[in-house]
């Protein structure tokens, strides 16, 4: 997921939570409905500005004067729900009062970049966002054969746990009800049938993800994946390819491709994928499904994997593919894009995937409203997308609004709805769990959502 911007709202809620009422202004909430636009002089993205309150919900009447910053090939062409041509502008800032809320219109220039978008307003806590502008070119397929996506059958109610080895290893404990258990055994007898994994290629690297320790290489990935398939649980595998956290701001090669050309990049990450699913086969824990990649909305391996570069991201996706399928043909294949509430932008990633032949199974989705719009957005983005398309759609990752989200991710038409993962429910955010690993009322949520959808 989005962590860093993650980690930063999460510590600013904490410190509004103490000092601050709901319904008192502490922050600027800034969703954008393109993160990725056309840098062609014409298109425009349609961008939320609310003034929320320490819970995050709107504070109607708050009365403040925002100044926007742009660094990057962009103006404000327009500002709804209040008085445009008041508006106070330089070169790169405007600055416009407004109640409540209102929605900028961004234009992007005639230029290949990256657009960073500031909001910021004395006394709360700034709001920003950043978006890609591409030229995508013509589509060169990786593939001259036609693919039919496979089915999943079942529902899926997972949860990404990677987290619980670190944990653990720091003592940590959890029960339910007083009773001292394993929370994948106490998360399954609550409705949960599949869990997720991350894995880095060295996340031990001074740079990595975790160094000197390596959580989440192969190694801890290995162990955490007996425990799931002991548990009776399904697998879904999350390569980031990547030494470090991969998400729409940042897709680092690991530091052992970083010097690599292009060819020997396709090469390296093929490989790697054979190695790792070969290790989990040789183990009796083939993967149910793979995301080749976490949140490749922006691409992935930059620079070679950029957006911009349609068709080497293409071509990497595919490595992916191909080294999954060489291992566990039968395993299902996930592009994971983080456009819960962004129709448009999702249409655009996915049809670009297709017009170059990727083939892939599953479309799946991450929802923070934070970032990804209101359960309406969410609902509208699904149902077009399991309208439009082959492939099946669910939620890879979410938090809040869990009977919400779960209600949207499990009806989308045309027997297209997967289920949902929701991200790190035994550490962050709304968890499932308290800190002293009790289970809570979080986690009694589930077992009714498994008994209306039928999770089996």
């Amino acid at each position: 997921m989005m962590l860093l911007c993650f980690t930063a709202m999460a510590n600013a809620q904490g410190r509004m939570r103490k000092n601050t009422r709901p319904g008192d202004p502490v922050g600027i909430q800034l969703t954008p409905y393109k993160t990725t636009m056309l840098g062609d002089g014409k298109d425009t993205a349609l961008i939320s500005i609310k003034i929320i309150d320490k819970d995050g919900k709107e504070v109607a009447n708050s009365q403040k004067t925002i100044t926007f910053h742009i660094k990057g090939d962009a103006k404000i062409i327009n500002i709804h729900k209040t008085d445009f041509s008041s508006a106070v502008k330089t070169d790169s800032t405007l600055q416009v009062s407004i109640t409540g809320d209102c929605w900028i219109v961004l234009q992007a220039g005639p230029t290949r970049g990256v657009i960073k978008l500031d909001a910021k307003a004395d006394t709360l806590y700034a709001g920003s966002t950043e978006i890609h502008t591409v030229q995508p070119g013509t589509p060169h397929p990786v593939t001259d054969a036609n693919y039919t996506p496979m089915k999943v059958k079942g529902k899926i109610l997972g949860a990404d746990i990677s987290f619980l080895p670190q944990l653990e290893s720091r003592g940590m404990k959890f029960s339910d009800n007083g009773t001292p258990g394993d929370p994948i055994e106490i998360m399954k007898a609550h409705g949960f049938n599949y869990i997720r994994l991350r894995i880095f290629v060295n996340p031990e690297n001074p740079k990595g993800y975790s160094p000197g320790k390596g959580f989440c290489d192969l190694a801890h990935t290995e162990a955490m994946a007996k425990r799931v398939k002991a548990s009776g649980m399904k697998f879904l595998l999350d390569f980031h390819y990547s030494d470090y956290w991969a998400d729409p701001q940042q897709q680092n090669k690991p530091l052992a491709w970083a010097n690599e050309d292009f060819p020997s990049l396709k090469k390296s990450l093929y490989d790697y994928t054979v190695s790792v699913m070969t290790a989990l086969k040789n183990q009796g824990t083939t993967p149910d499904m793979v995301q080749v990649g976490n949140e490749i909305n922006h691409g992935m391996d930059w620079q070679d994997g950029e957006i911009n570069n349609l068709d080497s991201l293409a071509q990497l996706i595919y490595a992916g593919v191909q080294g999954v399928r060489a291992v566990s043909p039968s395993t299902i294949i996930m592009l994971h894009i983080a456009l819960g509430g962004q129709n448009a932008e999702a249409r655009f990633f996915v049809d670009n995937m297709l017009a170059r032949k990727v083939p892939f199974d599953v479309i799946g989705l991450s929802y923070y409203p934070q970032w990804h719009g209101t359960p309406e957005d969410l609902k509208n983005n699904m149902t077009d997308l399991a309208t439009r398309y082959k492939q099946a759609v669910m939620v890879a990752e979410y938090s809040q609004l869990k009977q919400e989200v779960n209600d949207i991710a499990f009806t989308a038409p045309g027997k297209k709805a997967l289920g949902t993962f929701i991200w790190e429910p035994i550490s962050s955010w709304e968890g499932i769990f308290d800190r002293d690993g009790k289970s809570n009322a979080y986690m009694n949520v589930y077992p009714g959502i498994a008994k209306q959808y039928d999770v089996k």
